[in-house]
């Protein structure tokens, strides 16, 4: 039995726009049907689509058996006053529930995605943190596995080919320029799975592995680095597109020396990744970016460590350890001791202050969280977006932007209580 879901009495927030007290139909793994809800009182579904219970807005077992659609596995859920939005795509988080992809096992990395499943993002690259390439080839095919399953959308290589002069919350003493040879033996290792690879375009080799990157379909982004804005444009022209955490490990702009920021985010080919977390960026530099790039080359992450979704507390981020206090990670010893450490984000948190903060608009705040990173991945045509055909990937905010529903592939992860 294939069932069939409608959601309705939210506000539906498509690519075109918003549609009020729209319907969002399911069928199976796949949305059926997007647009305005057919006309109907409070509490019932459309004629055609069998009867609902007035007071729940579910299929009303006693009368829906008499019904052919019911019998079908039909059912209605009625949502007023909320936001239904395509599911979050993260592009860069490195564990989350206690749990880190950089621990190289299946367990911990399910836990990660299982924490931030639970808050919206329905599809991630996993994220690793500069270790020994050995190290990192036996996570990557750990890791491999797990986007053959379905479970990640691809690997995300971050170091160790960063520069130590903005390592952040990498170990200096595993860092090494990005020799070609040993940038391909990180993608080798990845069976086809690897996406997107981090590096300072500055060090001997950097072009070198840019283009690399490039011609083997993984992209290459610019972060951790030390670059000028002369390194980082010739950098763009090797074929990077993407910006690591903008602003964040990287020279400041400056009005003499505008340094990567500058270049990254006047090229229309680079899509820029924000940490909106309100500890990493101040507000006017969210702005200054949604200005100069706009949302179609923004791509909000979370840059999440194992202590998104927990206490404060100590955490292991790769071979180092960080400490949580009040929400903000910072390495607790060593030569980068004090500097912060990823983030405890989750993807709901970042758009719920987008919104409410930030004073971001719905429609163009779920393109950074969702089609635009969909976009720069080469799956657009699956996710992104509520279309019809694409994967059931969505999540159900009340009025006020808290997550109060996730659906992934059909299959509720959290099953909304809204109303």
């Amino acid at each position: 039995m294939v069932q069939r879901t409608h959601l309705t009495g939210a506000r539906v927030v498509l690519p075109e726009g918003v549609v009020d007290h729209g319907r969002v139909t399911v069928e199976g793994t796949r949305i059926a049907a997007v647009g305005p809800a057919p006309d109907a009182a409070p509490g019932q579904a459309d004629p055609a689509r069998g009867q609902t219970d007035p007071a729940h807005g579910h299929a009303d077992p006693a009368h829906g058996q008499a019904d052919s659609a019911a019998a079908l596995g039909e059912r209605a859920l009625d949502l007023p006053g909320g936001w239904i939005v395509p599911g979050f795509v993260d592009l860069h988080v490195h564990g989350g529930g206690g749990a880190s992809f950089s621990a190289g096992t299946p367990e911990e990395s399910m836990t990660a995605i299982r924490t931030h499943r639970a808050h919206g993002t329905t599809t991630m690259l996993a994220s690793t943190v500069t270790g020994d390439l050995d190290d990192l080839a036996r996570q990557a095919a750990t890791l491999s596995e797990l986007v053959e399953q379905g479970e990640l959308a691809g690997i995300h290589f971050e170091g160790p080919f960063i520069s130590p002069h903005r390592c952040g919350a990498h170990q200096p003493s595993l860092l090494r320029a990005p020799d070609p040879a040993d940038v391909r033996k990180l993608v080798d290792t990845a069976r086809g799975t690897a996406r997107m690879m981090t590096l300072a375009p500055e060090l001997p080799g950097g072009l070198e592995s840019v283009r690399l990157l490039a011609d083997s379909g993984v992209l290459a982004a610019v972060g951790h680095t030390d670059s000028t804005y002369e390194a980082t444009i010739e950098a763009i022209r090797a074929g990077a597109t993407v910006a690591t955490h903008l602003f964040n490990a990287m020279p400041s702009l400056l009005h003499r020396t505008p340094g990567p920021v500058a270049a990254l985010l006047e090229d229309e080919r680079v899509t820029v990744e924000l940490i909106n977390d309100g500890t990493h960026l101040h507000p006017a530099m969210l702005e200054l970016a949604f200005h100069r790039a706009g949302a179609d080359r923004v791509a909000f992450i979370t840059d999440a460590m194992g202590a998104a979704g927990m206490s404060d507390g100590r955490y292991p981020l790769g071979p180092m350890e960080v400490e949580v206090k009040e929400g903000v990670a910072r390495i607790s010893g060593g030569p980068t001791a004090g500097s912060i450490a990823g983030s405890t984000l989750t993807l709901d948190r970042a758009f719920r202050r987008a919104v409410t903060i930030d004073g971001l608009g719905v429609v163009e705040t779920v393109r950074a969280m969702s089609a635009t990173p969909a976009r720069l991945l080469g799956i657009a045509d699956r996710v992104g977006s509520l279309e019809v055909g694409k994967d059931a990937d969505l999540v159900v905010l009340d009025d006020d932007f808290r997550l109060r529903g996730v659906m992934r592939r059909g299959a509720w992860v959290v099953h909304p209580e809204l109303g």
